[in-house]
C-alpha cells in the first residue's frame, strides 16, 4: 500500500476532500478495485481516519497529546525475522494522559528458541508447551491496538515484525501512526546512551527482567512518561509530537560527565 505515505503526508497538512481521496486511490495500486472496501482495510488495518462533511481526517492531526491513547509495545523473538522465526512473547500497555488504561500480555506457543534466545529472555520451549499459537496471539493484538499509535523502543522493528506476521497469517499489516522512544528520547533526556537498560539505570526505572517483553514494555512507558513531560508546551498534537521525534535537534550530551545526569 505506498500510496499510504502520499495520503498521509497530505492528510498531515489539511482534511483531503473525498474526490482528492478517491482520486488518490483510484490512480494506485490497492488490493482492491472498490474504493469502499479498500478503506474498510484501512480502517481494519490501524489507520486513524475518518470522514465527516465530504472530507477525510487523519485523527493524529487532531488528537491533543493528552487525549491519544499510546500503544507501547515490545515483543521478543526467536529469530531477527519472520522468515528466519517468530514472536515468542508479545506484550502492549495503552497509556493515556500519564495513566496506564489498559494491559495485554502473552507467551506464544514455539517449540524451537535458539540457546542464546533462551540465555537472553529466560524463555524456554518448556514454558511454552501451553501457550496459545502466534496466530491467535496476533489476532487478539489486532483486536486490542485499534488505530492507536504504536509505540515501541526501536519501533521500525517490533512495528515490521508484528506486521510482517500479520501478513504471514493473512490478517492485513500494521498501518497504524508510530512513535519511537528512541528517538523522542534523544530530543528529550539526558543519556549518553538511549538503549533501554541504560535509560532504565538513567531514570531510576525499578523493573527487572530486562528482554522480557511486559517489563520492557513497561519500562517502555516509563521513558515515554519523561519524555512527554519534557516536551515543550506548544507540541499540542499527537501528530506535531511524532513530527517532532524525527526532526528536532538531539541534546548534546558531550558537555555530560556522568550518564546518569
Amino acid at each position: 500500500m505506498n500510496y499510504i505515505d502520499k495520503i498521509t503526508s497530505k492528510l498531515i497538512k489539511r482534511p483531503l476532500s473525498i474526490i482528492q481521496y478517491k482520486t488518490i486511490l483510484k490512480n494506485s495500486e490497492t488490493f482492491f478495485d472498490s474504493i469502499d472496501l479498500e478503506t474498510e482495510l484501512l480502517i481494519s488495518n490501524g489507520y486513524p481516519i475518518y470522514f465527516s462533511e465530504e472530507h477525510v481526517y487523519l485523527k493524529t492531526t487532531e488528537n491533543l497529546i493528552k487525549d491519544q491513547v499510546f500503544c507501547v509495545v515490545d515483543i521478543e523473538t526467536s529469530a531477527g525475522n519472520p522468515k528466519a522465526g517468530q514472536i515468542i512473547e508479545l506484550a502492549a500497555i495503552k497509556f493515556k494522559n500519564d495513566v496506564i488504561i489498559e494491559e495485554y500480555s502473552s507467551l506464544v506457543y514455539c517449540d524451537k528458541i535458539p540457546q542464546k534466545v533462551q540465555e537472553i529472555t529466560g524463555i524456554t520451549p518448556k514454558m511454552l508447551e501451553n501457550a496459545p499459537p502466534l496466530r491467535s496471539v496476533l489476532e487478539e493484538f489486532k483486536i486490542f491496538i485499534e488505530d492507536d499509535v504504536f509505540v515501541a523502543h526501536s519501533v521500525d522493528f517490533d512495528f515490521k515484525f508484528i506486521s510482517d506476521s500479520f501478513k504471514k497469517y493473512h490478517l492485513g499489516e500494521l498501518m497504524n501512526r508510530k512513535l519511537c522512544t528512541i528517538e523522542l528520547a534523544m530530543r528529550t533526556i539526558n543519556s549518553h546512551k538511549y538503549g533501554l537498560k541504560y535509560l532504565k539505570e538513567n531514570l531510576n526505572i525499578d523493573i527487572e527482567n530486562h528482554h522480557r517483553a511486559y517489563e520492557d514494555a513497561r519500562s517502555t512507558v516509563e521513558v515515554l512518561r519523561t519524555s512527554l513531560a519534557k516536551i515543550d508546551q506548544d507540541i499540542k498534537y499527537t501528530e506535531d509530537l511524532i513530527e517532532f521525534s524525527k526532526t528536532a535537534d538531539k541534546i548534546d550530551n558531550e558537555i555530560l560527565n556522568n550518564p546518569k545526569v
